[in-house]
């Protein structure tokens, strides 16, 4: 059986299932399943990761050819230590995404991600596509 708070006896073998992923977080493995399905380049963009917590949106975008992310989260110290060392990787923390500006990230994105906890994206996408060029893109997960 495989839920939680199940009850086995000292006899059963128990199996751990694992998997390697390719990316730092889950979250990588979402971005990749959206940038395949609607089959969106990200080589040579800079990009805005909003919401990026560990870093797995920001590790997806640079295998899949970013040019640069800015990372952005309103929280400290999550972002992978692989990722916070990378020369291409901004990180901004302690910084709520409604609030960023230009002067805040210094480098306008070509187009964004978002994926934000706590937060409506009402709220958010207004301000990020503020920073972003006419046409563009922006993937959200809800």
């Amino acid at each position: 059986e495989d839920k939680p708070g199940h009850l086995f006896s000292e006899e059963s073998e128990i199996t751990l299932k694992t998997g390697s992923i390719p990316f730092v977080s889950r979250g990588g493995l979402k971005l990749e399943e959206a940038i395949n399905h609607f089959n969106v380049d990200v080589k040579g963009l800079v990009m805005l990761d909003a919401g990026a917590s560990t870093g797995g949106f920001t590790d997806c975008l640079l295998q899949h050819g970013a040019k640069r992310v800015i990372a952005v989260d309103v929280g400290y110290g999550q972002m992978h230590w692989r990722l916070r060392n990378d020369p291409r990787v901004t990180v901004i923390e302690k910084t709520n995404v409604r609030y960023i500006t230009p002067s805040t990230i210094q480098e306008q994105p070509d187009a964004a991600v978002i994926d934000v906890s706590f937060i409506s994206l009402k709220l958010v996408i207004p301000p990020v596509a503020a920073l972003l060029p006419e046409k563009t893109f922006i993937i959200a997960r809800i």
